[in-house]
């Protein structure tokens, strides 16, 4: 009878989980003001600086090239990315009451989780055509064709929507007897959490997606900087120069957005209760935030033909 009122009282409460609530939102006051003008500020820079560079990667034929190509789908992932979080937080951070309907909740889960799996196989088809361009440049041009080139990007994202569509359509069918979530964005984790019964396949899959979209690509972004490494020790002062010019900023990216994710995944799994709210908030929105921004800085200031048509194309923008 006992358990018979228990599995009663769930089911009742699970029906009234319509919206969740983000406790992570702290009162500021009518600094509220200042900080929806930061990041109102950030989120221009972020779109104008990415819009620009896959416009120049568009319009000029000379950066019709695998390399570009590859920037070109990572920077309109940064847009993808950052476009899940900003336009949300800029209204709560106005909002007295930071609410959010179940169904947007798991749409900003799905577009962040996308985002997340499309940038590692973003970085993990670069760092190919990386090792293709210094460790076989004979064969470049036969291996990097634009019929591979359409596919590798293609199965970079089509497999992140449905690998990610599929952690949604599980986790949106549990029941839920909570609906207060410690966080200042919807993460599948915190949800999940939430549920009446122990979401232990979910948890399954979960782990098994981050192997899929994180470890995989990383482990693939290893193997060729070993190979490239191998090559530049062995090679020329030329072959070494021009690893250095194209692999670093992309090593920097690789190691940033790592950094970003790690402490995502350890603030959802472990209880970081101990670490000040403020620096848990920085940490969390780094994952998202810095990306997009560093990006553009990193391959618009150190790749010159990048770089060159910028400065031809910014004066004509203001003209």
């Amino acid at each position: 009878m006992i358990e018979l009122q228990t599995n009663t009282r769930m089911r009742i409460n699970s029906t009234q989980v319509l919206y969740f609530t983000l406790s992570a939102y702290i009162d500021t006051g009518s600094l509220k003001y200042l900080s929806f003008f930061i990041v109102l500020c950030l989120y221009v820079l972020i779109i104008g600086s990415n819009v620009l560079l896959i416009v120049v990667i568009c319009v000029n034929r000379s950066l019709h090239e695998p390399m570009y190509m590859f920037l070109c789908s990572l920077f309109v992932n940064e847009l993808f990315g950052s476009t899940s979080l900003f336009p949300f937080m800029l209204i709560q951070i106005l909002s007295d009451v930071n609410n959010i309907s179940a169904p947007l909740c798991f749409l900003q889960i799905f577009c962040m989780y996308t985002y997340g799996s499309v940038e590692f196989g973003n970085l993990a088809v670069m760092s190919y055509d990386r090792y293709v361009a210094i460790c076989r440049p004979l064969q470049y041009n036969s291996l990097m064709t634009s019929q591979r080139i359409v596919f590798l990007v293609s199965v970079t994202w089509i497999y992140s929507f449905i690998t990610v569509g599929v952690t949604i359509l599980m986790s949106s069918s549990l029941q839920f007897c909570e609906n207060v979530l410690n966080k200042i964005y919807c993460t599948n984790h915190s949800v999940i959490k939430l549920a009446c019964n122990e979401p232990r396949v979910n948890n399954i899959y979960e782990l098994v997606m981050l192997i899929l979209a994180a470890f995989a690509p990383i482990s693939i972004i290893l193997y060729t900087y070993m190979r490239i490494l191998k090559v530049c020790f062995s090679g020329s002062k030329e072959t070494r120069q021009k690893a250095v010019s194209t692999c670093t900023p992309h090593l920097a990216s690789v190691i940033n957005f790592s950094f970003g994710v790690s402490f995502e995944i350890l603030e959802s799994r472990f209880n970081m209760n101990n670490v000040p709210g403020m620096l848990r908030i920085f940490l969390a929105l780094y994952y998202l935030n810095c990306q997009p921004f560093l990006n553009p800085l990193l391959y618009g200031l150190n790749m010159s033909k990048i770089r060159n048509l910028c400065k031809k194309l910014v004066p004509k923008f203001i003209s």
